[in-house]
């Protein structure tokens, strides 16, 4: 227990779309009263899963069954076990750990059931008087698992709270370095900011032991009317910082930002990317025993990003902690040992970083990385041959894992062949994010083929694509003319992670431009 610098336990986050309060007088009473007696948020199992990819006629359709199971789940045994959870406000002793802004856990009674009742009833079209009915003793609620609700009419509009986090707990150990990564929107950002005491939970608690250094957003910390040598003064003392430490750390703040000539100006005339270089040196170089960075880094020039990851493994090299949320599957497999993925604002794995970016890059990456066809697809059809699909394999043989650069990847096409005739040639394009087209190939076949189906594979040999994407297309050409009979454009995804470990990096351990990055054989002599 002494290792772990950070424990979350159940934390949520609960907004309110489209207002900034609870949307009227009674509600903000309501909240204040449970708030006032220790009692939790009322509006708290009102909410719905925070899934932007939900299109919104979708949400609108599933938004009645949602409030419906969710009134069926409220019985008793929620009661006794959100009882149990009662109380996690208190502060923990300042030799242990320092919590953060805590509410009470989660508690339900019959007070806390009318009152969800009431507020989906002001939506609802249901009777009131069924309504008050049913809330007339506590043992009501076991009334709820037999027979069906009634609290929200078929007709109601969904629930406009949404969940930023629900229920996430976690423990990082003493220099550790933990990644978080997930898609846009699934919460990495919120649950940052909930660490660095930006914002608070709506409910569970945050144990922290160490001062935390954070880096969310660009400018964070910085007064824009202030220079460059002002606000390190500034964002040091914000983060507790003695003006002595500050001034002994000054030099080799400025060096490693490469702002020196700058320095004395006001940050307000500071590019982006000179923002976050002086954040970061104040961040990294003030010694903190936890270091928060969120995506910033991205606004960096491929140099500082280089110097940023050698700063961090510096950093958790002295045993100091680091939560690195990036998109770059390549810094988060290079520099973190263990990683968490967030998915609709609940954690869906946690565990050694190649796993846990694998199962991303699965659940994201799927989807495009086997595709199939029918014969109602007139794109996929000619006279001569008809795609029934295509996928992208790992040296594994598994759709959709992780691609290493050190490792052979496969493409697999199945056609039929219509007739007994020389088909047309398949062709595979190979493009990077910008449509700039990495490489092509084409199959070579020993003439006629007979009728029947086919699959024909391509190999890509290790060491020759680089850390990126790439899309895949497909062609037919006629083999007289060469001109395309079946084109299919970008219809699969190759998603490229570096090995950092390879032999052939050798000790180079930075970016290699270029849309491939084949090993070539070399021979090198003595000539004088």
């Amino acid at each position: 227990m002494s290792d772990t610098v950070i424990r979350v336990e159940n934390i949520s986050k609960l907004y309110r779309l489209g207002e900034v309060g609870t949307g009227s007088l009674a509600h903000d009473v309501n909240r204040w009263w449970h708030k006032v007696r220790g009692k939790e948020d009322p509006y708290l199992k009102i909410g719905e899963v925070n899934d932007r990819t939900k299109p919104a006629k979708q949400a609108s359709a599933d938004g009645t069954t949602n409030h419906t199971n969710k009134r069926e789940k409220l019985t008793t045994e929620d009661t006794e076990s959100t009882e149990r959870g009662a109380g996690g406000n208190q502060r923990a002793d300042s030799g242990e750990f320092l919590e953060g802004h805590s509410q009470a856990g989660l508690q339900m009674d019959s007070e806390k059931l009318a009152s969800i009742r009431s507020a989906n009833d002001s939506r609802a079209s249901g009777d009131r008087s069924t309504l008050d009915s049913g809330l007339s003793t506590p043992s009501s609620s076991k009334a709820l698992d037999s027979r069906p609700s009634t609290l929200v009419s078929p007709k109601a509009a969904p629930s406009d709270w949404v969940y930023a986090l629900k229920d996430v707990s976690f423990e990082v150990k003493r220099g550790e370095v933990l990644g978080i990564i997930g898609r846009n929107g699934a919460g990495k950002s919120t649950l940052l900011k909930i660490l660095s005491r930006v914002t608070t939970q709506s409910s569970g608690q945050i144990k922290v032991k160490g001062r935390i250094a954070s880096l969310l957003e660009v400018g964070t910390g910085f007064h824009p009317e202030l220079t460059g040598r002002e606000n390190i003064f500034l964002n040091g003392a914000i983060l507790g910082m003695r003006k002595a430490e500050i001034a002994r750390k000054f030099d080799e703040i400025v060096e490693f930002s490469g702002c020196a000539r700058y320095i004395d100006t006001p940050v307000k005339r500071y590019s982006s990317g000179m923002y976050v270089r002086l954040a970061f040196a104040v961040a990294a170089h003030l010694e903190p025993e936890i270091l928060i960075v969120d995506e910033v880094l991205a606004v960096g020039d491929a140099e500082f990003q280089k110097k940023c990851l050698g700063k961090m493994k510096d950093v958790a090299g002295h045993g100091r902690t680091i939560l690195f949320v990036s998109h770059n599957m390549s810094a988060v497999m290079n520099l973190c040992t263990r990683c968490l993925y967030t998915k609709n604002g609940m954690i869906a794995a946690d565990g050694e970083t190649a796993g846990v970016v694998d199962c991303y890059l699965r659940d994201n990456a799927v989807r495009k990385s086997e595709v199939s066809f029918t014969s109602l697809d007139m794109n996929a059809c000619s006279k001569q041959v008809s795609v029934l699909g295509a996928r992208v394999l790992n040296s594994k043989g598994d759709i959709g894992g992780t691609i290493l650069t050190t490792e052979p990847t496969f493409i697999e096409v199945d056609y039929v062949q219509l007739k007994n005739e020389a088909a047309p040639k398949l062709n595979i394009h190979l493009s990077t994010e910008d449509n700039t087209c990495a490489f092509a190939c084409f199959e070579i076949t020993n003439g006629v083929k007979k009728r029947g189906k086919i699959r024909s594979r391509v190999e890509i040999p290790a060491e020759f694509l680089n850390s990126r994407s790439y899309t895949v297309s497909i062609y037919f050409t006629n083999v007289t003319n060469n001109k395309p009979v079946i084109e299919l454009k970008d219809i699969l995804v190759l998603e490229v992670v570096d090995n950092m470990d390879a032999p052939s990096r050798q000790d180079y351990k930075g970016y290699f431009p270029g849309v491939v990055r084949p090993v070539m054989p070399w021979t090198t002599s003595q000539i004088c």
